[in-house]
Order: structure tokens, then C-alpha cells, then sequence
């Protein structure tokens, strides 16, 4: 379902660290350069905790995959409430304040 990243970070480890201390990672080229500072303007740090803004001005926690699966399976079959289809439960999870990338794709997987 959802994927660890291939050098053992979680998927947003790369901006967070442009957050934190303004340095790209060594390997980056110029477009993947470009690309992490682009992103970054949608998140905000707090705390050593990564957030997504959304365009009502809320945040929204950034979660790793392990993190990630353990969200899908208490909201779909926990205490959150009742089994539903995929769609609902990927709005479900940001309603409850928790993002990572590839959320709506590894519901339908889930499902």
C-alpha cells in the first residue's frame, strides 16, 4: 500500500529539511532543487512536526507510511466509525488532520 521511501526517509524528509536548517540534499540537481523549494511554500514546521497548509488555513499533519496505515485501518474499521468506500475515507482522514502524498491511491488500495 502505501510506500517507504527507497533510502529509508519518510516521503517528506527532503522538504523538512529545507524547512529546517535551508540546505537541498547533495545528490539534488537543479530541477529537483526547484522542486523541493516549491513545495516547501505549502508546508509549515512547528516543532520539528511537518504540516500542510490548506487554502482554508487550516494545517494538516504530514504522517509517514507506517503512521499512514495504522490512520486507515482505526478509521475505516475503529472507533472513528463504520467501514466506508474509498473516497470517504480519504476525506475522512484529512477531516481528522493527517496528509501524505499518495492518500487517496493507497485508500483505494485499502478498500
Amino acid at each position: 500500500m502505501v510506500e517507504e521511501e527507497v533510502d529509508g526517509e519518510p516521503w517528506f524528509y527532503d522538504v523538512k529539511e529545507y524547512l529546517r536548517i535551508g540546505i537541498y540534499p547533495k545528490q539534488a540537481t537543479g530541477d529537483q532543487k526547484r522542486a523541493i523549494r516549491r513545495l516547501s511554500s505549502g508546508f509549515f514546521l512547528s516543532g520539528g512536526v511537518l504540516y500542510k497548509r490548506t487554502p482554508d488555513l487550516g494545517l494538516l499533519r504530514c504522517i509517514d507510511a507506517s503512521q499512514a496505515m495504522t490512520v486507515m485501518k482505526e478509521v475505516h474499521a475503529g472507533v472513528c466509525g463504520p467501514h466506508m468506500s474509498e473516497y470517504v475515507l480519504a476525506k475522512k482522514i484529512l477531516r481528522a488532520g493527517y496528509y501524505w502524498l499518495t492518500m487517496e491511491r493507497d485508500c483505494i488500495n485499502f478498500v
